[in-house]
């Protein structure tokens, strides 16, 4: 009995310590790009909100929103050209399927490697991860988030949503930004990210 007490609170210790870790990550996440978005060279914000910038609007980090998912890498996909809010249409391509749950109701998102990004230096392990769930138009940007992700080892992946960000056109019309694609809106509120940036 002894041992078994000391099990379950090695196994919650380390439960606790990965939980505060993430937890810190996100934090890290959230400041680094307030940091980045106060920066005139960085910034896709306009002139006029830059220099009434104080910090961008997160919902409460949250360890909920930190879900394990189960990795499908799908096989002999095809690049094809990503809508965008303007004519451009970069090559993607579908790289695997994200499955998970919260609440206790099942989840799955495609995730998609950038064709262009992914020949350059660096950058092989970067995934795109867009989505769009129930805050859409209400508390965050109606036309969705993204969250980036490296290639994990393993099938058992971290998705964390604190790290959710808009597109730039959130911010600025003169970007040029992917559309969610349709198989990637969750029915569910994921109250973790960015919020909207307009009222």
């Amino acid at each position: 009995i002894q041992l078994m007490k000391y099990i379950l609170l090695f196994l919650f210790s380390s439960t606790f310590v990965f939980a505060q870790k993430d937890l810190l990550a996100s934090k890290k996440f959230q400041t680094e790009l307030n940091q980045s978005y106060a920066d005139s060279l960085k910034s896709p914000l306009t002139k006029e909100d830059l220099n009434h910038f104080k910090g961008l609007d997160f919902f409460p980090i949250n360890e909920k929103y930190i879900v394990e998912a189960t990795f499908v890498r799908t096989k002999k996909e095809k690049p094809f050209g990503m809508k965008t809010t303007t004519s451009r249409t970069p090559l993607y391509k579908k790289y695997g399927e994200l499955h998970f749950s919260i609440d206790g109701k099942e989840f799955k998102l495609n995730v998609y490697q950038n064709v262009d990004l992914n020949k350059k230096s660096g950058y092989d392990d970067y995934l795109f991860l867009p989505f769009s769930d129930l805050t859409c138009g209400k508390e965050s940007y109606i036309g969705g988030r993204y969250v980036d992700v490296r290639i994990q080892k393993g099938t058992i992946w971290t998705i964390d949503f604190n790290k959710a960000y808009n597109p730039y056109c959130a911010y600025n019309y003169e970007y040029s930004c992917p559309i969610v694609p349709l198989e990637n809106d969750l029915d569910i509120e994921i109250l973790a990210g960015v919020k909207k940036f307009h009222d």
